[in-house]
């Protein structure tokens, strides 16, 4: 009777009742012989079999408690139109063998929609894992490349040999920085005019160049670079600073960061003016050291300090009374909102997280008293009436 269509177009499915225990030949016998001739010739199921028009009918039947129940599966490779007309007519059979019988199409699948649906999820996810695998391999072996490039880029320059852009000898403004990877950093994102001092002691080629060229010293956010600029202002004729941000180096900087930076500096004599200021600002706080140290004594108890232990890394924030009882812990990313909503006094806060002039300036307008932090971010303005501490200041 010939085989099923190698590529059916559409699957028909329906679900068959029968009043009585039957067996598959007896469903497909029942479909033929109820529905010849209903469609004429040109759709009759026995012919569109035969031709391969219709594909091998499949039944999935099942007996229990006297009747029998199943599946009718019709492979198509007719069009929409006459599909739909194969479906309907197999709803006319009404009874197999002596027993009465329902049939019910329930659904009639695209094939090539089901096959087009798992070809784009399959290529997804040869994609996906394509991505995942090769792409990193060129994204290293480019950056690979990149940098022998730009190390290649770095000369030695002067009698002292210091690692250098190849624009420092005809720039008219050069960038000093404290370490070659600094100079590879910055080359990576374009700036040839920088030269590295390369230790504390600042080399003779850059006192001599300082004389002859605009100097911008470009130096870590850290202790480290305050040194270094100490010893180049003093020694050298600088021009303007620039600074990394706190706890961060020029090395790790990306171009956008080097950019605001640079585009930040300070002529070096405003600059010299700030850090007088604020060694002023620190010496005073110098003279109250001592009381507040007394202070700390009787107003963080040692329970307290322990729970800090507990607290670090799960970046949780505790506000407690005047008695040392927690009135609330919250997420530390929720912190603000609940100092401007929700918490309307409090004595202390100790947080899991990184102490900012909002959250100081919140805490204060609600009456708190010591503020303690994972460590202090860019909170410059610290109110008279407020104990400010980072964990290591408390667990030293």
């Amino acid at each position: 009777m010939g085989g099923p269509p190698v590529n059916a177009k559409y699957l028909i499915y329906a679900s068959i009742e029968v009043d009585g225990i039957v067996e598959k030949p007896d469903i497909i016998g029942a479909i033929f012989g109820q529905t010849e001739s209903i469609l004429g010739e040109d759709l009759d199921l026995r012919e569109l079999r035969k031709s391969g028009r219709i594909g091998r009918i499949d039944v999935k039947i099942e007996n229990k408690g006297g009747k029998s129940r199943g599946t009718i599966i019709i492979p198509s490779n007719l069009d929409r139109a006459e599909t739909a007309l194969i479906a309907a007519a197999i709803e006319i059979v009404d009874k197999v063998g002596p027993y009465s019988a329902k049939v019910k199409v329930f659904k009639i699948e695209d094939v090539r929609a089901e096959k087009r649906k798992r070809i784009i999820e399959r290529a997804k996810e040869i994609l996906r894992k394509w991505v995942e695998e090769e792409m990193p391999e060129t994204k290293e072996l480019t950056e690979e490349v990149l940098k022998a490039v730009r190390e290649a880029e770095v000369i030695k320059y002067g009698p002292d040999n210091l690692p250098a852009g190849p624009d420092v000898g005809r720039a008219d403004t050069i960038i000093v920085v404290e370490g070659r990877a600094d100079v590879i950093n910055l080359l990576k994102h374009g700036y040839k005019n920088v030269i590295a001092v390369g230790g504390a002691t600042i080399p003779k080629t850059i006192i001599e160049l300082s004389k002859k060229k605009t100097v911008i010293a470009f130096v870590d956010g850290d202790r480290g670079g305050e040194l270094i600029l100490r010893n180049l202002t003093s020694t050298a004729d600088v021009d303007y600073i620039a600074r990394a941000p706190p706890g961060r180096e020029v090395e790790e900087l990306s171009g956008k960061e080097i950019a605001k930076c640079l585009r930040n500096k300070l002529p070096v004599e405003e600059y010299l003016e700030s850090i007088s200021k604020e060694k002023a600002t620190i010496g005073k706080m110098k003279v109250s050291e001592k009381m507040k140290d007394e202070a700390l004594e009787i107003k963080l108890p040692d329970e307290i300090v322990k729970n800090i232990e507990d607290l670090k890394g799960t970046l949780l924030a505790r506000v407690y009374d005047e008695e040392w009882k927690v009135i609330k812990e919250i997420p530390v990313r929720d912190l603000l909102n609940a100092l401007k909503e929700e918490i309307e006094t409090a004595y202390a806060i100790v947080f899991d997280g990184i102490i900012t002039q909002r959250i100081v300036d919140s805490a204060y307008s609600r009456g708190v008293k010591i503020l303690v932090g994972a460590r202090m971010g860019d909170a410059t303005r610290i109110p008279e009436k407020m104990t400010i501490l980072s964990y290591a200041e408390l667990l030293s």
